[in-house]
This record gives structure tokens, sequence and C-alpha cells, in this order.
């Protein structure tokens, strides 16, 4: 075991601080990672907060995590040290599943294992990114391309991949039609990667006050959801809503911007219960679905894809003593467009 330096909230609601927290030895399979960055995902406020439901404490969230490689197991073959490597949402899974075999571990039959807020196959507590450093199994880590500076990158591993993964599944590309909902963290990876596809993309925001930041990121239109005009005149326009937002949502008015055939795809998780009337998926045959950040080997070609195309996230980098402060700027949507964490000031 080693001993690191980490930023954790002690309990439900309570402020973050600066602690220490244990760090297995390095295995067989295992990296060990010098973490560079760490990005401040909405879903960490929501878990620190028990917004989500009762959680583990103290807790040391970050799941979007950024750093190079300085220790390797006997039997890893993936890696070496001083490699550039990121870890996302989870740092296990059964491996043996239906889902696990199709490298589609977040769908893991017998529930992955999250970065942190979860037990291990010990049984011990997850630790995340708001840390100096972890400890994971190398095949539940991605290779973060040369071209990708690390601080951007490390929104990748969660907004990236979330956003990706559904536009990929349903098939955004020339010809299609999508709208992001939401211009925010993750919001905003979906117009950059909507728009690297090839597709047509709208962006649908409560007001037009990120109008001239969604047109510089790829977005051909923007539109405010708080006029009533946008839904007659958008009324039956898009293939794809991708749905950013955590909040609850009028989905009979969302459904009814969509063509035949149509997806409003959720990657948004709002704390509280939603209602439909189904007759807004009748007619049309239209289609409610949800997708859940993505697999090892589908967040590596979201890596190489944003690599490719010459683009990361757009971040404020932050200290560690400021992440209680970003905390409430997230919640007052006061932040272009993803925090990020310098962790050499932990």
């Amino acid at each position: 075991m080693s001993t690191v330096a980490a930023y954790a909230a002690p309990a439900a609601k309570a402020p973050l601080e600066r602690t220490t927290i244990e760090r297995r030895p390095v295995g067989e399979s295992d990296i060990l990672i010098d973490i560079k960055f760490a990005g401040i995902c909405h879903s960490d406020i929501h878990q620190a907060r028990e917004g989500w439901g009762e959680a583990i404490f103290p807790m040391v969230p970050g799941h979007e995590i950024a750093g190079v490689v300085t220790e390797v197991g006997a039997g890893v073959t993936k890696y070496t040290v001083g490699d550039r490597v990121g870890v996302g949402c989870f740092v296990d899974s059964c491996r043996e599943c239906e889902y696990c075999r199709q490298g589609l571990e977040q769908y893991c039959v017998k529930g992955n294992t999250a970065t942190y807020n979860a037990l291990d196959k010990n049984g011990e507590p997850t630790y995340g990114g708001y840390s100096t450093h972890v400890v994971v199994d190398e095949n539940y880590a991605v290779r973060i391309p040369d071209s990708l500076s690390l601080d951007v990158a490390a929104p990748l591993l969660c907004a990236g991949i979330t956003t990706y993964s559904p536009l990929r599944h349903w098939n955004a590309g020339p010809g299609k039609k999508v709208a992001v909902l939401g211009m925010g963290g993750l919001g905003h990876m979906g117009v950059k990667i909507a728009h690297a596809m090839g597709a047509e993309v709208t962006v649908l925001s409560q007001s037009l006050r990120k109008r001239e930041d969604g047109l510089k990121l790829g977005a051909d239109h923007y539109y405010a959801t708080s006029d009533p005009k946008t839904f007659e005149e958008l009324a039956g326009t898009f293939d794809i809503i991708l749905s950013t937002v955590s909040a609850p949502l009028d989905f009979a008015a969302y459904l009814s911007l969509l063509k035949t055939d149509g997806a409003l795809v959720n990657v948004g998780a709002p704390e509280e219960p939603v209602s439909l009337n189904l007759f807004a998926l009748l007619g049309g045959r239209k289609t409610l679905a949800g997708s859940m950040i993505g697999g090892i080997a589908e967040t590596q070609e979201m890596l190489d894809f944003c690599a490719e195309h010459g683009f990361g996230a757009e971040i404020e980098l932050i200290r560690a003593d400021q992440i209680n402060e970003a905390y409430e700027r997230v919640l007052s949507s006061d932040v272009r467009y993803r925090f990020v964490i310098d962790t050499s000031t932990i």
C-alpha cells in the first residue's frame, strides 16, 4: 500500500478537503499513474451530495483522469513507464458477461466497478482522480494520443465518450440533423463531435447567451428553448436530439422536434423522476433512449477521433483548493466548459 494526497468529501454535502488515502500495491496486471489532471463532472457533485442516493464516504471524486505511467506490473503488456494514459468512469467489470465480451463493459451484467464511490472485488472502496496517483488494471486504462494535451484530454474520459458513444450508435454523420440540448460540459463536446462526424448541428439552449461559442465550436444553428417559437419553427426537424441536461424536461415538446424514426437520447441524469405521455412517442415511431459512457475500446476510438480532428475539451484550469468554489460555479452554470484540476496543487 502507498499513501497519496487527495481531496475528499468526508460526508454527504460536506466541503471537500485535503487528506491522504491508501492506494493498493501495483499488482501483476496493474499500472501506477501519476495523475496530472482531473476533470470535474456534474456527476461528481451529484454523488458527493448524495443526489443519486446513498454514497460511500469519505469520497474522492473524479473519473476524468489524465496522467503518466510511472510503474508497471510484471505481467503488463499494453503500457510502459512514461506512457500518457487516461482513466474514465470505471476501473473493472466482470469480464465474462455478453456485454463485457463485446467491449460494452459499461453495461456489464454484474455491474462494472466505478472509479470512485464503489467497492472493488476485494470489498475496498474505490477512490477517484482528485488525487496524485491511482493504480488501475491495464485493461481499464486508455492511451492518450501525443497530439492531445493532457489537460484538455482529461474531460474526454467522461464528457467526450458520453457524447461520442450515442452519436456513433445512432449514426450521426453527413445527411443527419443533430440537435444538442444544453451547452455545458457535455453539450459543448457533443457539438464538437457531431460536427466532426459531418452532421448538421443545432444547439438548443435556454438562452442565446452562448450562441457565439456554439457557432465557433461547430454548430450550424443555435436556438433558445425559452422562446416558444423555437418549437414551432423546428417541429419535425431532427434525426437525433442529444439531451445533456440534468434537469427534468418536457419530453413531449422535444419529441415533437424529431422526424419520424428520430431518437431523443438522454445522457443527462436528473435527480427527480420524469413523466411522459406515450402519445408523444407513438406519432412518428419515435424513440426515447438513454446512453451511458462507452466501453474501453470505444473510449480509445473516441480519443483517437478527437486527436485526428484536432480538439479536446474547452477547459478552465483550477488549483485543488478551488474545488469547492468550482462545484458552486458548476451548479450556477458559470463554467466554459469544464473545470480541470491541476493535481500538482493537491
